[in-house]
């Protein structure tokens, strides 16, 4: 089981901060894949990977890494300092 954290517009769009999945994605770009198959809102949120990063358990990562024993998967657009 993971979880999965959306924060900004990307929650904006699921109507969601998180959420419990099972999944037999093996990278995270699988489990996009797999939530943009489920409903409309998740194609719409993750229809431009160029403009979100993710954190795997808190780390920043890449759409190609694997998740096996990652517990947690957080999106989010890139932060801007000021």
């Amino acid at each position: 089981m993971i979880e999965l954290r959306y924060f900004a517009w990307v929650r904006e769009r699921i109507g969601l901060s998180s959420e419990h999945l099972e999944t037999h994605a093996a990278t995270v770009a699988e489990l996009v894949a797999e939530l943009v198959s489920r409903e409309e809102r998740y194609a719409a949120a993750f229809a431009d990977l160029k403009s979100l990063r993710v954190a795997l358990d808190q780390e920043l990562s890449d759409f190609d890494a694997p998740l096996a024993g990652v517990r947690e998967v957080a999106f989010f657009p890139p932060m801007t300092g000021g």
